[in-house]
């Protein structure tokens, strides 16, 4: 389609408790790391389009059915496709996307055409999380904003993401090349 567009979704939590990747020690000995007790979160609903490197996010309080929906229009209302863009929505098998894929798909009493004008939904394999761009984008943000960290409260942890985020909310090279592969340029190899 001339007016399609590739989009992955997927859901992640980030702890305020410290979490240690790669750090230097004496042989023999453990660090000691000072963290946050309990286990607060911060949850995240991320649309990441690979052609642009945009990012949009969502913060629902959990994950279910609801919130997917509110996210997914969230993301139409942020995103603004242009009338007859086609937008491919890759979701995992999660069994909150899949009743939100169900109730959407059924429409009853038109309450989701605002969704089904502009989204086309592609379901992943199961058990393949690895398949999922955006995947890589919870990586980084674990190796850039939040490993070996240590957080105050909840509240300076999500300041660190929203201001982490807020910087691929554009469009960008960092994330197009990090979520797509360019077949072109392949092919010449």
């Amino acid at each position: 389609m001339k007016n399609s567009v590739v989009v992955f979704q997927d859901e992640v939590h980030f702890m305020a408790q410290t979490t240690v990747t790669r750090a230097w020690a004496p042989v023999g000995s453990a660090p000691k790391i000072k963290s946050l007790p309990g286990r607060d979160k911060i949850s995240f609903s991320g649309f990441v389009v690979p052609k642009t490197g945009q990012l949009f996010m969502d913060k629902p309080d959990r994950f279910n059915y609801e919130t997917v929906i509110a996210s997914i229009r969230s993301f139409l209302s942020a995103y603004e496709p242009g009338e007859g863009t086609r937008i491919f929505l890759i979701m995992d098998n999660a069994g909150w996307h899949k009743k939100a894929k169900r109730l959407i798909k059924e429409n009853v009493d038109g309450k989701y055409d605002d969704i089904n004008r502009f989204v086309t939904f592609v379901y992943m394999p199961p058990y393949s999380p690895d398949l999922n761009p955006i995947e890589q984008v919870w990586r980084k943000t674990r190796r850039e904003a939040t490993h070996n960290r240590y957080f105050k409260n909840k509240a300076e942890l999500e300041s660190k993401l929203d201001t982490y985020y807020a910087k691929f909310s554009a469009p960008n090279q960092e994330l197009s090349s990090l979520c797509s592969f360019n077949y072109e340029s392949q092919k010449a190899a």
